[in-house]
């Protein structure tokens, strides 16, 4: 017996961890984290408080993305520029990423009143504490869009665990220390841990002076700055723009009850996001080479199918159960509202997929697509909010049909592809 115990252990310490399931295990405790962190907020603050705390986090978010732009251009073309291009390039980028921060910081901080009637929440004060961190936020996911181009999954995931630990410690230890509920208190734990985001911090990157780039690069980097753009805002309407229609149409106790709901069943959406961050520079890599593209898109679509139907099957045999072990009996009227939202994250999680693919290989119409079924969400939740069983049909009639396009686009493109390869033989 203790023989066979030393041979598993021989075989363990001969297999490495390799630096993309180390990134892949760092993303999964983030995710738990802030997890964690949402759960003990909702627990403690109940559902009425919790809709304030459910709007600064969807404005987290809606930061999130908006930066990811920045990121994701970042990381493109860390893996395609080489030398004093590359030198040049993020140079710029830093300087583009400073000026929108600043600009969307100022506009949070001198629109913060108007933002707490539109949300109905109880001060203006978190949007104001916000807004003075978000310049920091976009520095950050430029320093995160090297490590990722570069494969650097060690940094890159200290700066997430940074981010995350500091928010939840910062956050939980002011309400348990001055015994605080408030909104500004989640803001000043978000403002903080925006600077332990910036860590490891490379500062070298970082230059002021004029930097110069052709006119062909110049070109590539608009032309996917935009399209990521565009398609970031797909993201930031499909994924928070109902809770924020629902903090509009509804009291805060029925957005409080929905912004929990939202959280567990987006679960498989924030375990899709650690496969997306591995398939851009992947894509780009495999594209760059010459090689196949379409056998990493399968892999991490089988993945996603299975952890979302695995998901959807738990929310849909213990709903009640799951909800009050995470967020307790205060939000038990959620539960038959659980497998349907879960069923509509995991189909949009899916449907993400392919639109990143083709997001990574500088294709147009499936990031339109997304756009499109983005607005359509919005606008049958705009039309559709009888009842939060009704928002939640609207986005499950949204997100099939999304699915369903981009599965019949990337047959189509496959097809398509195939046939020019065979006219070139």
């Amino acid at each position: 017996m203790n023989k066979k115990v030393m041979q598993v252990l021989s075989i363990l310490k001969t297999r490495k961890i390799t630096p993309e399931q180390l990134f892949m295990l760092s993303v999964l405790a983030v995710n738990g984290g802030n997890y964690l962190y949402n759960l003990i907020l909702g627990r403690l603050l109940g559902p009425e408080q919790f809709a304030d705390a459910a709007v600064l986090i969807t404005f987290l978010l809606v930061l999130s993305f908006v930066a990811m732009t920045f990121q994701l251009v970042t990381a493109k073309f860390s893996v395609i520029f080489e030398a004093n291009v590359f030198t040049n390039f993020i140079s710029r980028v830093y300087k583009r990423a400073s000026i929108v921060g600043l600009l969307c910081g100022i506009l949070i901080v001198v629109f913060a009143k108007q933002l707490q009637l539109v949300f109905n929440t109880s001060t203006s004060s978190m949007f104001v504490i916000f807004g003075i961190g978000v310049p920091l936020y976009f520095l950050m996911s430029v320093n995160r869009g090297i490590f990722q181009g570069k494969k650097e999954f060690k940094s890159l995931s200290i700066t997430y665990q940074s981010e995350m630990l500091s928010r939840l410690i910062i956050t939980l230890g002011l309400i348990f220390l001055f015994n605080i509920q408030s909104s500004v208190v989640i803001a000043i734990g978000i403002l903080i841990s925006f600077g332990f985001g910036l860590l490891p911090f490379k500062a070298k990157h970082v230059s002021f002076k004029k930097t110069f780039l052709d006119k062909a690069h110049s070109k590539k980097i608009t032309n996917f700055f935009v399209l990521t753009a565009f398609y970031e805002l797909t993201q930031i309407i499909i994924n928070n723009s109902d809770i924020l229609l629902v903090k509009h149409y509804f009291e805060s106790y029925e957005a409080g009850l929905y912004a929990s709901l939202a959280l567990i069943g987006r679960i498989v959406y924030f375990i899709a996001w650690m496969f997306v961050m591995l398939l851009l520079p992947t894509v780009v890599q495999l594209n760059k080479e010459g090689k196949s593209t379409a056998p990493i898109l399968f892999k991490y679509v089988i993945y996603i199918a299975l952890i979302a139907s695995v998901i959807v099957l738990a929310c849909a045999i213990l709903p009640e159960t799951m909800i009050t072990i995470l967020f307790g009996d205060s939000y038990l009227a959620m539960a038959p509202l659980l497998w349907k939202y879960a069923l509509a994250t995991g189909m949009f999680a899916v449907s993400n997929i392919f639109a990143y693919y083709y997001l990574s290989l500088d294709k147009y119409i499936p990031v339109i697509i997304s756009g499109v079924f983005g607005m359509l969400q919005m606008g049958l939740v705009v039309f559709y909010h009888d009842s939060l069983e009704q928002v939640v049909h609207m986005q499950i009639v949204a997100m099939a049909l999304l699915l369903c396009i981009q599965i019949t686009w990337f047959v189509i493109d496959l097809k398509l592809s195939n046939k020019k390869k065979l006219n070139l033989k």
